[in-house]
């Protein structure tokens, strides 16, 4: 089993889960502004490690893990699986970056 399948069945039993013992768990508690607000702070700790990136440092690799994860909490929260991105991304394989965005319409 891929990680993001694994993580997606882990996300969805949290949602019973009691908010006292999981991190998760107390995120859905919380509600959706919590969740977004942690995904807004995942992205500017990500640009911040990407702008003082130096090779060999895995700050960048942990806040782009901790952003993958914060994302997908949201999309779980909001009853979206995350494999429909995974699968978004798949068909988006052999159209160049120009053409996909014009086929959205802008």
């Amino acid at each position: 089993m891929d990680v993001i399948t694994e993580l997606s069945r882990v996300l969805e039993e949290r949602k019973n889960a009691d908010p006292e013992q999981s991190y998760v768990a107390s995120l859905y508690a919380k509600g959706l502004n919590k969740i977004l607000e942690k995904v807004g702070e995942e992205a500017t700790e990500v640009i911040i490690a990407a702008k003082d990136h130096r090779e060999g440092q895995r700050d960048l690799v942990g806040e782009v893990a901790d952003l993958w994860f914060h994302s997908m909490v949201m999309l779980t929260h909001l009853g979206i699986e995350p494999q429909e991105v995974v699968q978004v991304l798949g068909a988006r394989f052999g159209i160049g970056g120009h053409a996909e965005k014009t086929s959205r319409g802008s």
